[in-house]
């Protein structure tokens, strides 16, 4: 009897797992879905089957710490030890090269869980979320670290750049491309299938934020053409996935119920335009990617401000 009850306990723990595990995919598009999740990881999977894996692995490994380290069940089965972990075995495992760089990238999903628990408790007294800082932090000093490390060799789009040769492409801009490729980036995609089954799972899982999803994915081409930005920037998508990120977080996944949050949302989207073309500029000497700074630094700026203008 203790024996059936025993088994039944650990297919209950295990199946709570996987869901989790899912749930950690689809919050790196801020939901907490399973089905949304699976979703994700097809859109990953067709783009490449070799990113799909790594994201897969990467939020099991993230989760498993989590469960593993005692953290709260309510949290572990929100995924919110998983999507830190998605993104920084996804980038690691890209912007790294050699035989070993999937080993790194999988060490790096585990530590990812690490970073992400600190933050959460340094950060309880602001009440302000954790959002995807410790995938930046941690994805950064991996790739800084290339140049003190000879084992670990970062590929050869990130080394550092002279900002006297910039040089500006300007050749003209797919704007369906642009659009698709913006929620695309957001898991370093580069591909219209993918960036349309990514629209599907975000409407599906709720329609408000499949709408503004799109509204931040235009707004952000729209915007950044207005400024000047460069045309193949746009029509990769890497002005679009900032935008989309923080329209969604502001306007609805943290929103206070206010008339004004998709107006707040899309000024805000706005905003992560000159932030990233800024952060871009900045690091170009270092040779490392924006990743998703403007957004996490956007919504921290209109979180904040909410707490300070309650009306808004």
């Amino acid at each position: 009897m203790r024996t059936n009850r025993r088994s039944v306990f650990m297919k209950d723990e295990f199946f709570s797992f996987i869901l989790a595990s899912f749930k950690g995919i689809s919050q790196v598009f801020l939901i907490e879905k399973v089905s949304t999740g699976l979703l994700i990881l097809l859109a990953i999977t067709i783009s490449s089957y070799y990113l799909g894996i790594i994201a897969l692995l990467s939020s099991l490994i993230g989760t498993l710490v989590a469960k593993l380290g005692g953290a709260e069940e309510n949290i572990i089965n929100q995924g919110l030890f998983g999507y830190n972990s998605v993104v920084t075995g996804m980038a690691l495992v890209l912007f790294l090269k050699g035989p070993f760089a999937w080993i790194i990238a999988l060490i790096g999903a585990a530590v990812a869980a690490f970073f992400t628990a600190a933050l959460i408790h340094f950060m309880k007294r602001t009440e302000m979320p954790v959002l995807t800082f410790p995938y930046i932090v941690l994805t950064w000093l991996v790739l800084l670290s290339t140049y003190q490390l000879g084992n670990i060799n970062i590929v050869s789009g990130l080394i550092p750049h002279d900002l006297q040769n910039l040089k500006i492409n300007n050749e003209g801009i797919h704007f369906i491309d642009a659009i698709c490729n913006g929620i695309s980036q957001i898991v370093f995609l580069e591909n219209k299938i993918s960036g349309l089954l990514l629209f599907v799972a975000v409407f599906l899982a709720d329609r408000k934020l499949g709408c503004y999803a799109v509204i931040g994915s235009i707004t952000a081409v729209m915007f950044s053409y207005a400024l000047g930005g460069e045309h193949n920037l746009i029509t990769e998508g890497l002005y679009g996935y900032n935008a989309i990120l923080t329209i969604i977080a502001v306007s609805e996944v943290f929103n206070n119920n206010n008339r004004l949050a998709l107006l707040l949302g899309i000024i805000a989207a706005c905003l992560t335009i000159p932030i990233t073309a800024g952060i871009n500029i900045f690091l170009l000497p270092y040779g490392l990617p924006a990743l998703t700074m403007p957004f996490v630094l956007c919504s921290w700026i209109f979180l904040s401000v909410r707490k300070v203008f309650p009306n808004i």
